[in-house]
């Protein structure tokens, strides 16, 4: 099987190095380039076509909440995963509008920053939990969510259930475990929702159950 072609995209020198002597070692992940930043990210992802990039948000020229956008708009797109710090959470929700499909923290173990690139590339979405924290307390202190759930378009009431779980940034098997169904029900659930709701994955799944007021986390 083919390896995980990845874009590195940030401005520091270093932390491309580091991540390209990372995945060099690891046999399932090929770095294909490497960018300093967004507009680089951009035509190197239109030459290279990777499978994912790992974009840094904050580059000069073009930031990576744009590139990301630039990136995901076609079809057939590469797939995005954010390196993000605590204090550039404020910039997430953008990420998350523009079509990232995971968030991870820089200083997450080695081990784990290469799951989340296999689980991106795997189709799958992924939000490091301290993000998810800061997430909510971003929809927390903003402005109100949107119409409600009585507005919610075409859904079952369990599927309503569902997806307000995982706005709320529960697993499937975390969903399964509360609503008393299988895991497998849980991702034909979430599957259903994916279509119903046109949204890419999972991480469009989370902003659908905050816009719909699905998710009100305690103050």
């Amino acid at each position: 099987m083919s390896g995980i072609r990845v874009l590195l995209a940030d401005d520091q020198p270093l932390v491309r190095s580091g991540l390209r002597v990372l995945m060099a070692d690891t046999p399932d992940l090929e770095v294909v380039g490497e960018a300093a930043n967004g507009a680089e990210a951009v035509r190197l992802a239109a030459e290279l076509a990777p499978d994912v990039v790992v974009m840094d948000i904050r580059m000069p020229e073009m930031d990576g909440i744009e590139a990301t956008r630039r990136l995901t708009a076609g079809p057939d797109a590469a797939r995005v995963l954010i390196l993000t710090t605590f204090d550039e959470d404020e910039h997430v929700y953008g990420a998350l509008r523009a079509g990232a499909s995971g968030f991870a923290v820089k200083d997450m173990a080695l081990d784990d920053l290469l799951a989340a690139v296999r689980v991106v590339a795997a189709g799958d979405a992924l939000i490091a939990p301290g993000v998810t924290r800061r997430l909510i307390a971003d929809f927390v202190a903003g402005p109100a969510p949107g119409p409600g759930p009585e507005r919610v378009p075409a859904i079952t009431g369990r599927e309503q259930e569902v997806l307000t779980l995982v706005g709320r940034g529960r697993s499937n098997s975390e969903i399964a475990q509360e609503l008393f169904i299988t895991v497998a029900t849980t991702k034909s659930h979430v599957a259903r929702l994916l279509t119903k709701l046109d949204a890419r994955d999972r991480v469009q799944l989370v902003i659908k159950a905050y816009e719909m007021g699905l998710v009100a986390p305690s103050r």
